[in-house]
């Protein structure tokens, strides 16, 4: 077998955001209205997991499609300019966008384009190799990756997702949800019936966990073969919270990064929490990244504020 080259392999989920600052995730009167300076982002969530692994030390790589027009040009430049290791194949379809509104308190709503066709799928020639190099593989959940869980699974290499608002029933989501690993998702859309979706997801998958960011109520861990939901409150941002855009992605990455280092699942979840509220200080989508040393010394912190 090739000796892993890469630490983590993410599939899937590159693209540009336009975000639009509002007062209110609301339409006001009239048909118009002023807004601050619209700008684009190379975004989207295979990209924050990427960027957030890397810029924590690990060798990641990254796979996806993109278009041959202006914004994967964008996408190819961002990645070069950072070191980011990007491979992808060019997709008739065009670069995947998203047009996201954020208001006055950071809240965001996002609109994504279904440029990709439902059958689209990642090249298994093209993937596989990458697949082989790796250690641990992250995919999004796009659906130009899901027919490569088969080589995952046979390659013994441990998986991971987030399935973002799932609502529980989804089968596009479900798929994802329960062939991964490692299981993330918002509350948004369970609260209702949270403890029952994350034990359907265990209970009926692969999952060694699975877990529900809650925003500022925190999250909700559940762990193979325990039956209880554990709750873990928020963290206190130490930075103006500007923009959510990315906070799940910086949570994944930090939370998985305690995991691969052994740590405990409460110390997972304090790096997970520290990560998305410090991704909610920087305004745009996936602007600015916590390093290595930052996220230790803000766990420090927080932790302490604990006791």
């Amino acid at each position: 077998m090739t000796q892993p080259q890469y630490d983590v392999l993410v599939v899937g989920g590159a693209g540009v955001d336009t975000v639009v600052r509002v007062d209110a995730l609301a339409l006001p009167p009239g048909d118009s209205v002023s807004v601050p300076p619209v700008h684009d982002y190379v975004a989207h969530t295979g990209n924050g997991v990427a960027l957030g692994w890397h810029a924590l030390g690990l060798a990641t790589k990254f796979i996806d499609f993109l278009g041959d027009d202006p914004q994967g040009r964008a996408v190819l430049a961002h990645y070069a300019g950072l070191g980011l290791d990007f491979s992808h194949v060019v997709s008739e379809h065009g670069t995947p966008r998203g047009v996201n509104l954020v208001d006055a308190e950071g809240r965001r709503f996002s609109f994504y384009d279904a440029r990709h066709p439902a059958d689209l799928r990642l090249p298994r020639d093209f993937y596989l190799p990458h697949l082989r190099r790796a250690r641990h593989v992250h995919l999004s959940i796009t659906g130009t990756n899901r027919d490569m869980y088969e080589d995952v699974h046979r390659l013994g290499l441990s998986c991971s997702t987030d399935l973002h608002d799932w609502d529980g029933s989804n089968p596009h989501h479900r798929t994802y949800a329960l062939a991964s690993d490692y299981v993330f998702l918002s509350a948004a859309a369970i609260h209702h019936r949270l403890d029952e979706v994350l034990h359907t997801i265990v209970d009926r998958g692969r999952a060694r966990l699975a877990l529900a960011t809650d925003g500022a109520a925190g999250c909700h861990l559940l762990v193979r073969g325990e039956r209880e939901v554990r709750h873990f409150a928020a963290v206190r941002p130490e930075r103006p919270v500007v923009d959510s855009n990315g906070a799940g992605d910086a949570f994944v990455t930090a939370f998985l990064y305690a995991l691969f280092e052994g740590r405990p699942y409460e110390e997972c979840v304090l790096a997970g929490s520290v990560s998305g509220a410090f991704a909610c200080g920087s305004a745009g989508t996936h602007t600015e990244f916590i390093d290595l040393s930052g996220l230790r010394a803000a766990c420090a912190r927080a932790a302490g504020s604990l006791r």
